[in-house]
């Protein structure tokens, strides 16, 4: 056969990732804080792209057709979900929780006047010549209470320079969590150096701050204490035995009566574990949902999207009416039309994510209608595919859906992901029980046990068979673990230590 060259057609079909559905996608898995950024600097960048004062949340074609919406309810992408008439009435009978208190409209009913006593007798006034906000106070931070008392303590600048470095190590509940020989070489100084300057450390306030172990910790405390006698170091250097409930071992650990034991665990239990925290640390963030659950006046759920973790972009076509019309180079030209076609596609790409993100959350009210009526113990197996499958979507969407989004619901602030939970085999045949209702069944029973009566697994085990689940042994003691639970064995030797 001989080799030359030609010319052959092929046709073939393949999916490309233009730039465009490779952004769509990205806002879809996006949390409303990172959303808001992404938009901030797209608003920075395109000129065509402007606040918007005012903006309707997406409508969908599933919406409400009722013709008597209030007027607070115009303008928002809202969905009735028809439930049961039973079940709304089940669910009074069970005094659910107040809708109004997880509806998100608290803040507004909060409103505290700062300014009341200005003015208002007593002569307060701000003609002094400081600013405003030096007369503003904070927490002072551990790492500024600890830097202060270092200059103040330290002799030299070495000293000085290895305790910030020690300083910025030092986690919020006070631990420096590193070794000295790691912080040594990478400082490049004598190990010795570093250890004198965190015993050094060791003596500032709070007392046990600095320490590498909660035993280091609580021992400083003592030393300060003055406590800190051979027979408490023994007690301290086997805490392990006190978390066994081994007093046995304990007794023969430090050579002292049962007595002395007990005044040793009342003073270890006086100390603080965690010395950091008594000082000011970083704000913990709050966590806004991007859904919001409400009932419905027929009994049924309303559910809408957060309107104030939408971003609020429009297209300025007016502006771009007025720069197209203007005469310019190519290169312009093509930046205009490219500029104009980015901000039309952002746009609709947070409209769709919207309608996307509704969808997708109605569908997971409607299969979990008995959680938000009953509680956790009614919460349905569910996974992705399944809610895929009824909204006519793909599982990859979905989940990028429910990554990093928040719903707030009468029973509380879920992550959409928290809905969907394995399924456990029922004993009797019926209908399949949920993971997460199965570990809150376990706790209900664990909380309900009493000193006389703890529940071995393989009694917890029989129990849940009784109630019609089918579930092995080391199910439960995973369960159990994963809820931090200690096993039958140490939970009697600490309601034994209670009695006692």
């Amino acid at each position: 056969m001989a080799l030359a060259p030609r010319l052959e057609f092929r046709q073939s079909q393949q999916l490309v990732m233009t730039p465009q559905l490779q952004q769509a996608i990205k806002l879809l898995q996006l949390s409303n804080l990172e959303l808001s950024e992404f938009v901030e600097q797209q608003l920075e960048e395109n000129p065509f792209l402007e606040r918007a004062a005012e903006q309707e949340a997406p409508e969908t074609g599933e919406r409400s057709q009722n013709d008597d919406e209030t007027p607070g309810d115009q303008g928002s992408a809202a969905l009735d979900l028809d439930s049961d008439a039973s079940a709304s009435r089940a669910a009074e009978a069970l005094d659910a929780p107040n809708d109004d208190a997880a509806s998100g409209d608290s803040d507004t009913e909060y409103r505290s006047n700062e300014w009341a006593s200005v003015g208002s007798g007593g002569g307060t006034s701000f003609e002094d010549d400081r600013a405003f906000g030096e007369t503003l106070s904070r927490d002072i931070s551990l790492w500024e209470h600890l830097t202060e008392q270092l200059h103040v303590a330290a002799r030299d600048s070495q000293s000085v320079f290895i305790g910030a470095y020690l300083i910025d190590l030092i986690d919020e509940a006070g631990y420096l969590r590193e070794s000295v020989e790691t912080i040594a070489e990478r400082l490049g100084a004598e190990a010795a150096d570093v250890e004198s300057t965190l015993k050094l450390i060791q003596t500032f306030d709070p007392s046990g701050v600095g320490a590498r172990d909660l035993k280091e910790c609580l021992s400083i405390q003592l030393s300060d204490l003055d406590r800190l006698d051979p027979a408490m170091r023994s007690f301290i250097d086997n805490l392990e035995l006190l978390a066994k409930g081994d007093f046995k071992g304990l007794l023969r650990a430090t050579g002292s009566d049962e007595e002395d034991i007990r005044d040793m665990i009342a003073e270890v239990r006086a100390l603080n574990p965690k010395p950091g925290y008594a000082y000011g640390s970083e704000p913990v963030q709050v966590v806004t949902p991007d859904v919001i659950v409400r009932k419905a006046a027929d009994g049924g759920w309303k559910i809408e999207l957060n309107s104030e973790t939408l971003p609020k972009v429009l297209v300025n076509r007016v502006y771009y009416a007025s720069v197209s019309k203007a005469k310019c180079r190519e290169e312009d030209t093509l930046f205009v039309s490219e500029q104009f076609a980015n901000a039309n596609w952002l746009v609709k790409s947070l409209d769709q994510r919207a309608r996307t993100i509704l969808k997708v959350a109605s569908e997971i009210v409607r299969q979990q209608d008995a959680f938000l009526v009953y509680g956790v113990r009614h919460l349905r197996p569910l996974n992705l595919r399944a809610v895929a499958d009824a909204i006519s979507m793909h599982e990859s969407t979905v989940s990028r859906v429910t990554a990093n989004k928040y719903i707030a619901t009468p029973r509380g602030i879920f992550e959409l992901k928290y809905f969907f939970t394995a399924s456990i085999a029922s004993s009797e045949g019926g209908e399949a029980h949920s993971a997460e209702a199965v570990r809150f069944r376990i706790k209900e029973l664990i909380d309900g046990e009493t000193c006389d009566n703890v529940l071995s697994d393989d009694r917890i085990v029989e129990i849940l068979r009784g109630d019609g689940i089918d579930i092995a042994r080391r199910t439960v003691a995973k369960y159990r673990e994963t809820m931090n639970i200690a096993s039958s064995v140490q939970r009697r030797r600490a309601a034994l230590r209670e009695a006692i």
